[in-house]
């Protein structure tokens, strides 16, 4: 039943996209920018009610008091396609870094440069950088927000991290609050997977952290606060989901976290 509820919402999820890009491209195009920024949220709640109604997995958002006014860099976990879209409709003006080639993408590349999104090589160096640099100050300045992975790239859930400094580089240049978000919607939407599980988690905002700490300082911070609140929800999450398969980074995380439980009892 499971297999077949998931192949039923992949289909459904690609078309939902695809025909919402086309049917509401005159209105998308033709609004002003913050507004059109609607029809992305909204597809967005579509997708959490189609997960809920097909494949029977829903969330809850914990700290939403913990987003600051104004433009700040939000830093989630990355597990799953399900966060790079999960909060939108939760943001005021979000602005992403993107690969470059994703802009060449029909229809979605022009929604993308409609909002002003941000275009990078990943290869480049120099101007390159110092421009895709300039450009993200450019669009904080307006009070919007980066949704930036610290990670780089998705990672199994209870995987052992591997951030990136680059998030640190960040911080120090763009002089803004960094809201870490832990989660682990990797449990029920795993990468390089069509499977999709049923059940509930949690999604936790952190406290913000405000501009002006030493770089490394800072990202030893971002790292042990993350991890701390991944390691609780991940707890969470399987003892709220026993019947969730579990992948073996969980099952090797969650051991190593009884055993150092037991170790200080």
């Amino acid at each position: 039943m499971i297999a077949l509820r998931s192949v039923l919402f992949n289909t459904i999820f690609y078309a939902n996209l695809i025909i919402r890009m086309i049917v509401l491209s005159p209105y998308y195009f033709l609004a002003p920018r913050k507004t059109a920024y609607q029809v992305p949220k909204n597809w967005a709640l579509s997708n959490h009610w189609l997960m809920k109604k097909i494949v029977g997995t829903t969330f809850e958002i914990e700290g939403m008091e913990n987003l600051p006014e104004g433009g700040y860099i939000l830093a989630p976990k990355h597990q799953s396609f399900w966060d790079t879209y999960a909060l939108l409709p939760w943001l005021k003006d979000p602005v992403y870094i993107l690969k470059r080639e994703l802009m060449w993408i029909p229809l979605f590349g022009w929604y993308a440069k409609k909002q002003r999104m941000i275009p990078i090589n990943r290869g480049a160096r120099g101007k390159v950088m110092v421009e895709a640099l300039k450009r993200t100050k450019e669009e904080l300045a307006t009070g919007r927000q980066l949704i930036i992975y610290p990670e780089g790239t998705r990672r199994p859930p209870g995987a052992e991290p591997a951030y990136k400094y680059g998030i640190a580089r960040m911080y120090r240049d763009l002089k803004l609050p960094v809201v870490p978000v832990a989660m682990h919607p990797g449990l029920f939407w795993p990468r390089r997977s069509t499977m999709r599980y049923p059940g509930h988690f949690k999604v936790r905002i952190l406290p913000a952290i405000q501009p002006g700490m030493d770089p490394d300082a800072f990202f030893a911070h971002l790292i042990e606060v993350t991890e701390r609140a991944s390691d609780e929800l991940l707890v969470d999450t399987a003892e709220r989901n026993p019947d969730l398969p579990l992948p073996p980074t969980v099952v090797h995380r969650l051991a190593e976290l009884r055993d150092a439980k037991a170790a200080t009892a």
